[in-house]
């Protein structure tokens, strides 16, 4: 029988802490994509708000789940990302299961890398490398951007702390441009 093969982080579990600002790898989490069907929008809000107690974002939003383990990003008018705990491999199948047939579902967690940027010179650190204004972003707001050359989707978890997600195909440019820019901060 051949060896189970085991999943590794992209960026080997990275971390960097230079005081008033840290960034590190987000390696517990699952993403899956949740595609609205044309003319199904009511069908997929009532389940989404029937498995997790919650709406479907708004645009520039996010929505967590009543007991606070999922957080729903707007991706587009007609898809979501759902962000789960734990990294299985088999997300999507745990959504199709809550959510049922009424939404379109494709596992993206080895699609995306993560990267948590905190402390009170995150905000300073990210605006070098990304064109919007993240101190007027609310706490819960969520973005799809450009940080250097790569697409991003930014979230803001509180006032010092920020979700980036990025293809995991252009992990180590983008974790370069993120350590770059922390370091010309401090």
């Amino acid at each position: 029988m051949p060896d189970m093969l085991t999943a590794e982080p992209f960026l080997g579990g990275y971390t960097l802490d230079l005081g008033d600002v840290a960034v590190a790898e987000v390696t517990d989490i699952s993403i899956v994509s949740i595609a609205m069907p044309l003319g199904g929008g009511d069908a997929l809000a009532n389940a989404v708000q029937a498995a997790w107690g919650c709406a479907l974002p708004a645009p520039r939003g996010t929505s967590v789940s009543s007991d606070g383990s999922v957080t729903l990003i707007f991706s587009t008018p007609d898809q979501t990302l759902a962000i789960l705990p734990g990294v299985d491999g088999l997300a999507v199948t745990d959504v199709a299961a809550k959510l049922g047939d009424v939404g379109y579902y494709t596992e993206q967690t080895d699609n995306w890398v993560g990267l948590r940027a905190s402390g009170a010179k995150s905000i300073s650190a990210l605006e070098r490398i990304c064109p919007l204004d993240l101190a007027s972003m609310s706490v819960g707001g969520a973005e799809r951007t450009v940080m250097e050359h790569l697409g991003v989707f930014i979230m803001r978890e509180d006032d010092e702390r920020f979700l980036l997600l990025s293809g995991s195909s252009s992990a180590k440019s983008f974790l370069h441009a993120v350590e770059l820019s922390m370091h010309n901060v401090t």
